[in-house]
This record gives structure tokens, C-alpha cells and sequence, in this order.
């Protein structure tokens, strides 16, 4: 019985060996082994031996993970107090940093973030802190991953969910933005006004343009088809005189025919009631005709009437 109760303690000592021996590391973990409190190595996922008593084996996770950065009092360099709400993504790079440079990373990372955060915001103003959040990750980030890199972690983002300035504070924000908005409405009106003004005394100007242009272009219209009637007219009287000379001289007239129709043209220019002065070309020529009509005229009834009236005495 005794040799039989052995040989069962003995067997479940190797049970238990054997179990605590294999270890199963995951895929997101790395194992570090220490053998008598001293580190000696790290494994990666799969099934990985040890010795019991002698090693143990600590698992570091090495997926992204986040700390909520409870909600805190800031106070900014205009010395507003504002409610800041922050959260910190992060991945451990080195599984022996982190577990034999820190204590507690958690704890240290929040911190760190809760100091750093009133530095930051503690340097901007309360406007310039609610619209420059992309600033502040940044800011934050880049301090951070240089304070956690002797930790074996990395900071890949800061994020902040929000950012709650006071009551009153909001209040008078929501009044000049208020205030903003009248005053750009009431801008855009004015400009639309302005707009429609100068687009209305554009379109009389155009219109005065287009009527001074029609005008013209009538006058000049107008004027061509006078100039183009009178350049007909002389033409035409150009030729009818012309036709008129071709059929005097084709004629042969006498200088006494002359006189006689130069004498009918007088009278007939000369019928009206405004004085006129006529200033015949060839007077020598027409003298001397009406000199010798004249002379025909002696021998017959009424001669020295009709003389005087030739002659003009």
C-alpha cells in the first residue's frame, strides 16, 4: 500500500510539473521569462516550456490600448476655467521597458497626461483652446511619446472628447455669435442692396448707351441714304445736262436762240417776291446778242419798247 501511494504521489507530481512546465502564449502577447527572480528571456506565441519552482513567465499584451483621462478643471492663460475631457490611445513597443522601468503605466500615463494637459491648455486662450483641438492632440501626443519612450510604450494619439468653458461664459459666446450672425446677415443684405443698385444704374447706363448708338446709327444711316439720293441727283442731272448740251451743240444753235431762252430762263427765276441779282457767266457774249436782237426789233410796231426792255434802259 505504501509503495502503491507513491507511485500515485509521484505520478500526480508529474502531472502538475508538466502542466505548470508548458505555457501558451497567445498571438497578441510576448512572455518573459524569469528564472530565479532574473529576467532571461522572451517568448513568443505558440506552446513554450519552463521550469516550475525555478522560472515563471509574465504576459505582456501588445495591442492598442486606451486610458480615459477623467474629466479635470483647466485654467487657461486668460484665466477661464474650463472642464477638460481627454483620452489617451497607446501600444507598448517593448514588453521589458514596460514592466521593468514602470510600476504601474496606467496610473503613470494618466498622470502624465493630467500634468501635461494643464500645461497646454494653461499656454492658449479660452478661443483659441476651443478651436485649436487638432493643436492640443498634437501637443499632447508629441510630449507624451517622448516621456513614455524609456517605458517601452508608445503614444499613436491624444484624443479630446470635450472641452466645457463656463455657464456664463457659454451665455456670452452664444450672444456674440450671435451678434456675428445679425452682423453678417445685415452685411450680405447691404451688399445685395449695393449689388442691385450698381447692377440697375449699369443697366440704365447700358440702356442710355444702346439708345445714344441706335440714334447714331440712324443719323449716319440717314445721312448715307442723303448723301447716296444727292450723288443719284447730280448724277442724274449730270447726264440730263450732258444730254441737253450733246443735243444743243448737235443743234447749232445761234447766239440769238441763245439769248432768247437765257431771257425766258430770267423771267421765269426772276417771277416772285424776294429780290434776286443774277450775275450772268458770259455777259459780253449775251450783251451782244441781245444788242443784235435789238436791231431786228427797230423796224417793227412797239421797236423801242421792246428795245429798252432788251436792253434794260
Amino acid at each position: 500500500m505504501l509503495t502503491l501511494t507513491f507511485i500515485w504521489i509521484v505520478i500526480a507530481f508529474v502531472i502538475v510539473f508538466i502542466a505548470n512546465s508548458i505555457k501558451i502564449i497567445r498571438q497578441y502577447e510576448k512572455g518573459l521569462v524569469e528564472t530565479l527572480g532574473r529576467y532571461t528571456g522572451t517568448r513568443h506565441s505558440g506552446a513554450n516550456i519552463i521550469i516550475p519552482l525555478f522560472q515563471r513567465m509574465l504576459r505582456v499584451d501588445m495591442r492598442e490600448r486606451v486610458i480615459d483621462v477623467p474629466p479635470q478643471s483647466v485654467i487657461t492663460k486668460d484665466n477661464v476655467s474650463v472642464i477638460v475631457d481627454a483620452i489617451i490611445y497607446f501600444q507598448v513597443t517593448d514588453p521589458v521597458k514596460v514592466v521593468y522601468n514602470i510600476e504601474n503605466f496606467a496610473l503613470a500615463a494618466l498622470k502624465l497626461a493630467q500634468t501635461n494637459l494643464r500645461n497646454v491648455i494653461g499656454d492658449m486662450e479660452l478661443d483659441s483652446t476651443l478651436t485649436s483641438r487638432e493643436k492640443i492632440n498634437a501637443q499632447l501626443r508629441v510630449v507624451m511619446d517622448e516621456a513614455t519612450d524609456k517605458w517601452g510604450v508608445k503614444v499613436t494619439r491624444v484624443e479630446i472628447q470635450k472641452i466645457d468653458p463656463p455657464r456664463d461664459i457659454t451665455d456670452a459666446m452664444s450672444k456674440q455669435m450671435k451678434a456675428e450672425r445679425e452682423k453678417r446677415a445685415n452685411i450680405l443684405e447691404a451688399e445685395g442692396l449695393r449689388q442691385a443698385a450698381i447692377l440697375k444704374a449699369e443697366g440704365a447706363k447700358q440702356a442710355v448707351i444702346l439708345d445714344a448708338e441706335a440714334v447714331k446709327e440712324k443719323q449716319v444711316l440717314e445721312a448715307s441714304g442723303e448723301a447716296e439720293a444727292i450723288k443719284k441727283v447730280a448724277e442724274a442731272e449730270k447726264y440730263k445736262i450732258e444730254i441737253v448740251y450733246s443735243a444743243i451743240h448737235e443743234g447749232k444753235p445761234t447766239n440769238d436762240l441763245i439769248a432768247i431762252k437765257y431771257l425766258e430762263a430770267l423771267g421765269k427765276v426772276a417771277d416772285g417776291q424776294a429780290t434776286k441779282i443774277f450775275l450772268p457767266l458770259e455777259t459780253t457774249g449775251v450783251t451782244a446778242s441781245l444788242g443784235g436782237i435789238a436791231e431786228l426789233f427797230k423796224n417793227t410796231p412797239k421797236s423801242e419798247e421792246v428795245v429798252k426792255t432788251v436792253s434794260g434802259k
